[in-house]
């Protein structure tokens, strides 16, 4: 059990946490929510002890131990990976290492002969003969092979060392357990095997996730950060969120009824006050009116920005055909004579357990990137729009935000282009901000006002929801599913998937591709 007493935390004139008070009890998971920049991670940090409270406490029940996910993909290049998981129980880690220098030794003394035994007492007491099988265990359930079991961190993928860092945070069934984004990264069969594990965990669970399906598959309760304070909710995602509206929508019409009294009273007090055989009736009501109190509707500090793909011109019959695509890459072919028609009104969900796969794939039809052999199509009413994974070229340039979009939008008008961007969440003198310097969710966002502006009749989209924020990410779930074009796209997010795709096309990895022309969760039903 965590335990947050009149927790503050100040980082100069700036207040990120003012007077928090919450407990966080064994058998529950808490997605902890808030919008960008409120604190989520921070919170995270104090928890772990990795930063200090300005004002309060932060009580941990005694002898538990506290895992938490651990962010540099770098920090045990030299260690093995094995060795790297079952470091997340450090009690136990160091009890192995001490044990093993004292085998190594060649003379025993009668005193360290004493320490032994009571080292390996120690380790059995922490099952640390299961520690090895164990730890293979959760790397084979993330994904991690055995062939990279018995090698050093630094000689394996990155995609692959996020899984081992999780692994670690896992390992050794901790009695609080902190995980800032645990999906990203993660293909869907680690996705599902870590929902599985967190449904069916014991102890304490604290989550950060943009990840709305996992929130709801995981949670029993949200921790809501809003305006320095934390607000506990019981229930998933989809319940604080339904709840929050709805405890908005009763004070605003609560609210309404009260404005409606206050009116009526206040002219009876006007018309009958100066009436002696009506003046004690108007006390009266003068007195009801000083007790009625508007309930106080603060609004959220969260922001949704507008997102709304419009059409320039609608599609004709001919979108895009693509017969025979072959291409390959440092010797592995990465697109076995691949063929697809798109049809009118399609929107597909591309799935590859090769992120690279589906990237170039995106690439070459976006013209960016030539292919080996093969055809590719397009209808001649056909306006492409393509949003990359990698957006970094696009920002290489000391221009501000408004002259940014000016390369791709030509209008006169700087009051339009200003309630646009506000719209998106670039008000006042945010409009002058360098693109060089934004945050990965600015220049997200740039990004998707850059493809609303140019509306074009068929999307493109790789990873869209990466750097975006929950509000971002709903908003652009929404913006999806009303676009009246032809979309290709590829995306972690599950519940974007199930609720835009009504076609799904998976790229195997000899290159070939598996096309149904069914939502993405009959697909994954039937892959099953």
């Amino acid at each position: 059990m965590i335990q947050v007493n009149n927790v503050s935390l100040k980082f100069g004139k700036r207040t990120l946490f003012e007077d928090v008070n919450i407990k966080f009890t064994n058998g529950n998971c808490y997605g902890l929510i808030g919008a960008n920049g409120s604190g989520k991670s921070t919170f995270l940090k104090l928890l772990s002890g990795e930063l200090e409270t300005t004002t309060g406490e932060i009580i941990i029940t005694k002898d538990e131990r506290l895992s938490i996910l651990k962010q540099d993909h770098y920090q045990f290049d030299d260690q093995r990976v094995l060795d790297v998981v079952i470091m997340g129980n450090s009690k136990l880690y160091s009890i192995m290492e001490e044990k093993n220098k004292m085998y190594a030794q060649t003379e025993f003394s009668e005193e360290d002969g004493m320490k032994l035994a009571n080292l390996e007492a120690e380790f059995m007491d922490l099952d640390g003969w299961n520690a090895e099988p164990d730890a293979a265990q959760l790397l084979n359930n993330l994904g991690v092979s055995e062939e990279f079991h018995y090698v050093n961190m630094g000689e394996i993928p990155v995609k692959l060392r996020v899984k081992v860092l999780l692994a670690q945070a896992l390992f050794g069934n901790p009695d609080i357990l902190l995980l800032d984004e645990p999906t990203n990264s993660l293909d869907i069969e680690a996705i599902k095997w870590l929902e599985e594990f967190l449904i069916n965990f014991n102890n304490t669970v604290i989550i950060v996730s943009h990840d709305r399906h996992f929130l709801n598959k995981v949670c029993t309760h949200i921790a809501d950060i809003d305006y320095s304070k934390i607000k506990l909710y019981v229930g998933n995602y989809d319940f604080w969120y339904e709840s929050s509206e709805l405890l908005q929508k009763q004070m605003r019409d609560s609210n309404k009824k009260k404005e409606e009294k206050i009116k009526e009273l206040q002219a009876f007090i006007a018309r009958f006050s100066a009436n002696a055989s009506k003046s004690k009736q108007a006390t009266s009501r003068k007195k009801m009116l000083d007790k009625i109190e508007l309930d106080k509707i603060v609004p959220s500090s969260r922001k949704y920005p507008y997102i709304d793909f419009k059409i320039e011109k609608a599609s004709g019959k001919e979108i895009l055909k693509v017969e025979n695509l072959t291409k390959t890459i440092d010797g592995k072919k990465i697109l076995d004579k691949v063929s697809f028609t798109i049809l009118k009104g399609d929107k597909i969900c591309f799935l590859a357990t090769d992120d690279m796969v589906k990237t170039t794939l995106f690439n070459i039809l976006s013209g960016k990137e030539n292919y080996d052999s093969g055809t590719i199509e397009w209808g001649k009413t056909i306006n492409p729009g393509y949003l990359p994974q990698d957006n970094s070229d696009y920002f290489n340039t000391n221009k501000n935000i408004m002259e940014w979009i000016g390369n791709y939008y030509d209008i006169k008008d700087e009051t339009i282009l200003r309630g646009f961007l506000g719209r998106m969440l670039f008000s006042g003198e945010d409009v002058f901000k360098k693109v060089n310097v934004l945050s990965g969710g600015e220049k997200a966002r740039c990004m998707l006002s850059k493809m609303m502006l140019e509306e074009p009749n068929f999307l493109i989209l790789d990873e869209p929801t990466n750097h975006l924020d929950l509000e971002s990410i709903t908003s652009l779930n929404k913006g999806l599913v009303n676009f009246k074009g032809e979309l290709l796209f590829t995306s972690r997010d599950y519940e974007l998937n199930s609720t835009v795709t009504n076609r799904v096309i998976e790229i195997k990895d000899n290159g070939t591709i598996i096309d149904r022309s069914i939502p993405y969760e009959e697909y994954l039903t039937k892959k099953d």
